[in-house]
């Protein structure tokens, strides 16, 4: 049986697109799995996949530092046939694994160097050498790997133009997993949800500021840990701070009941490198859930919402705008409804995870048929 190992420093061990969706696709192939991770939460059999933990690190750079030995030690210890990496900061053990006559893949979750572009704490000389010195760093390693799976179509794109085996396993939902049959608008009340991940550059500032000036009674759900103690603290001296619940983490059947009472799902990231190309998890499960999504402007991700007629797009910079498209939701629930079946249907058709684990086993077939 083909051993393949999933490795992971920095994601939480049920991550979403690592063990949810390429992990599990993989064992119920009939692949032998193992994840490993560093959390400190210890080892574990999950399902059909061994779950292996190189303990947690004190913090974000003794992590960088120290976590890919860890991580290199337990996966040569693990004597798989295919590594399976999901870190940039795991790129340096990618080519020791290489030595040993493994195959090694890289998963890039995001457009890294776009993403050091974004930086709001880096000043503009600064961002541009990390990004290029990075790039050229990517580069290096990455040609000389078997290939590299890429989240977005554009990701993908960028390492074929480098010569580098390439394949994109989009980011879709589960069906059914936030939802199953007909959604019960009548469940909704009046509110809206931004789901994931809270920072600077994914607009929450601009959201809260928003719920000051909604005209209707809806109030925001706001399901997500912030990353940086300064924006949160700036959020909540927003006015419109009021008009939300701060609900910290939340898990998947947590996150499903929350959407079945939600008229829309925010995901108006502000503009970026990173984020023009990219194609959010969020939005995709919000259209999943049947619920409208208040989108970001950008030319794809207009392309993605307004040619599905499943939402709104709005300059994510301006408040103004952000609350005047919760309040029409709100204040349509006739033409919300139709938005959010239009999102259902589309992820039905075109926007969900079967299609991909599709795409991630032929790839593995192929990859695995190269000795």
């Amino acid at each position: 049986m083909t051993r393949i190992a999933h490795l992971t420093s920095a994601h939480p061990r049920y991550d979403t697109r690592i063990f949810l969706k390429e992990c599990t696709s993989l064992a119920q192939c009939g692949y032998k799995v193992s994840l490993v991770v560093a959390d400190g939460e210890g080892d574990e059999e999950k399902g059909l996949i061994a779950i292996y933990d190189v303990g947690a690190s004190s913090g974000r750079l003794d992590r960088m530092r120290n976590a890919p030995t860890r991580v290199l030690n337990k996966a040569i210890e693990l004597n798989a046939d295919v590594y399976h990496l999901h870190d940039p900061e795991l790129l340096p053990i990618a080519l020791k694994l290489k030595k040993l006559g493994k195959k090694v893949i890289f998963d890039a979750h995001e457009d890294v160097p776009k993403q050091i572009l974004g930086k709001p704490y880096l000043n503009k000389l600064t961002k541009w050498l990390v990004s290029n010195t990075f790039a050229a760093y990517e580069r290096f390693i990455c040609t000389r790997l078997d290939a590299v799976l890429a989240a977005t179509p554009f990701i993908r794109d960028k390492f074929n133009a480098m010569g580098v085996r390439s394949v994109d396993i989009n980011n879709f939902p589960l069906l059914g997993e936030l939802a199953s049959g007909e959604i019960d608008w009548s469940q909704k009340k009046p509110q809206v949800a931004y789901v994931g991940g809270i920072t600077q550059i994914r607009g929450i500032l601009q959201v809260v500021q928003a719920m000051e000036l909604v005209k209707t009674d809806a109030r925001l759900q706001l399901a997500g840990q912030f990353d940086e103690k300064a924006i949160e603290l700036a959020a909540q001296a927003e006015p419109g701070w009021h008009q939300l619940d701060a609900l910290g983490f939340v898990g998947r059947v947590q996150v499903r009941n929350l959407l079945q009472h939600c008229v829309a799902g925010l995901v108006t990231f502000l503009s970026s490198p990173n984020h023009i190309d990219a194609q959010p998890n969020k939005m995709f499960e919000y259209m999943s859930a049947g619920v409208p999504v208040i989108a970001s402007n950008f030319p794809l991700w207009k392309e993605i919402i307004e040619g599905n007629q499943c939402g709104l797009c709005v300059d994510p910079l301006d408040p103004h705008a952000i609350a005047d498209a919760i309040d029409y939701l709100v204040t349509h629930p006739s033409e919300a409804e139709k938005m959010g079946r239009n999102g259902q249907k589309a992820v039905h058709e075109r926007y969900n995870w079967s299609v991909e684990e599709r795409k991630l086993l032929d790839f593995y077939a192929i990859l695995l048929a190269h000795n």
